[in-house]
């Protein structure tokens, strides 16, 4: 049975009705750029054929009640007093705050029952919350006729995880959960919000490698970081750390702190790499972005302190391996996944060499996933409901 089956079959069984209409956002890896988005810099994401299913049908009060498929969890809320569920961050509080948002920007949105399924791994730093969060708001926009464009889409979803969730995210997350496009990465301006694709080359896979290593984000130091930040752009006069070019840095790095310096070297050079890499992959030259994509995490690792020894351990194995031009941590760090670019002939033995040797040096099993780029948030189409044709020739347009 597919997954998408299963999702509406126990919607059925839960809700007893059939689900309206099915959304989908999928996950992310960041191939370079990490810790930029929020200083107004570039990053290089590819949205991941993992990804979140949201079935759907409207309600005529204005109760929103959900189930989550991963979680055999029940919850719900009223959408004229939404509140967080508790002190800790759950599942279902990025729908919450999706729902918040909207409101706050004057839509108005009817209750409706979800039934929730995923599979990108949570606390992998794949972007698990972002995919819940875009297939949310695609299910409300569907549900409630709302005109909003990918852009402005992942505008929201950022905005419901900054000041609902609380954890002060960037945009990237959302931006490429919402307009990814298959067979690209995206190059991001994280302050105009001018994207465009970037072409993978042929022969090049991204093998994404889970350490078994799980963080939160709202209880880690990523927050710190981003103030640590901002208090360097501050010093040195500037309104984010994307104005600091290498050469103002290098003359002005005595000004900060050696803990503030640390921090705004990595990003400003980061910067750097991932515009050097998106060069690299439209040249076809991947030695060079392996190169680069080994610099972002020894900076990350040693200037920017997020990594964590099984992230470095997971590194040096793929590196080692035959066919692999480079590896680094992907997402914010202190645990989660590495991203590793391969030849696609190499990756047999890239993941037998990772499944063999990471257990050893840790004592954890790792995850390994072969990844491929994939579209981003939209409706899934059921057929096989007849109501189904009728409710998406009456949408706005739902994909990028």
């Amino acid at each position: 049975m597919s997954r998408i089956s299963h999702l509406t079959q126990t919607f059925r069984e839960h809700f007893a009705a059939s689900p309206q209409l099915v959304t989908r956002a999928p996950g992310r890896v960041n191939l370079i750029g990490e810790h930029t988005d929020y200083n107004d810099g570039f990053v290089l994401p590819m949205a991941i054929d993992r990804d979140v299913l949201v079935a759907a049908r409207p309600r005529a009060d204005r109760t929103v009640s959900m189930l989550s498929l991963n979680f055999g969890a029940k919850d719900g809320f009223d959408l004229d007093n939404i509140q967080r569920a508790g002190e800790l961050v759950t599942w279902g509080d990025y729908v919450r705050g999706v729902a918040k948002v909207l409101q706050e920007e004057g839509f108005a949105l009817q209750g409706a029952e979800l039934a929730i399924e995923g599979n990108v791994p949570t606390g992998s730093g794949l972007s698990s919350s972002a995919a819940i969060e875009m297939a949310a708001l695609t299910a409300f926009r569907a549900l409630n006729r709302l005109e909003i464009d990918p852009v402005y889409a992942a505008r929201l979803g950022q905005r419901a995880e900054n000041t609902f969730v609380g954890v002060q995210c960037g945009i990237m997350d959302q931006f490429i959960s919402s307009l990814g496009q298959a067979d690209h990465a995206v190059l991001i301006d994280c302050r105009s919000l001018e994207h465009r694709p970037v072409p993978l080359p042929k022969g090049l896979c991204i093998i994404i490698a889970h350490t078994g290593v799980h963080r939160g984000l709202s209880s880690s130091e990523y927050n710190t970081r981003r103030g640590q930040c901002e208090a360097g752009a501050r010093q040195l006069g500037v309104q984010a750390l994307r104005d600091v070019s290498i050469e103002l840095f290098e003359a002005q790095q005595d000004k900060l702190s050696p803990e503030i310096a640390a921090r705004c070297k990595h990003v400003v050079y980061e910067n750097a790499r991932t515009l050097q890499s998106v060069e690299a992959l439209e040249k076809g030259d991947l030695a060079t972005l392996g190169r680069l994509m080994i610099e972002s995490h020894t900076s990350l690792r040693d200037l920017y302190e997020v990594s964590c020894p099984e992230l470095d351990a997971m590194v040096a194995i793929a590196r080692q391996a035959p066919g692999c031009w480079g590896a680094r941590l992907t997402g914010a760090g202190f645990g989660g996944c590495v991203v590793a670019a391969a030849q696609d002939t190499a990756v047999p033995a890239l993941v037998e060499a990772i499944e063999r040797d990471y257990p050893a040096r840790t004592g954890k099993t790792p995850q390994v996933y072969v990844c491929h780029a994939s579209e981003g948030a939209g409706l899934v189409a059921k057929t096989s409901y007849p109501s189904f044709a009728g409710i998406l020739a009456a949408l706005p347009p739902c994909t990028s």
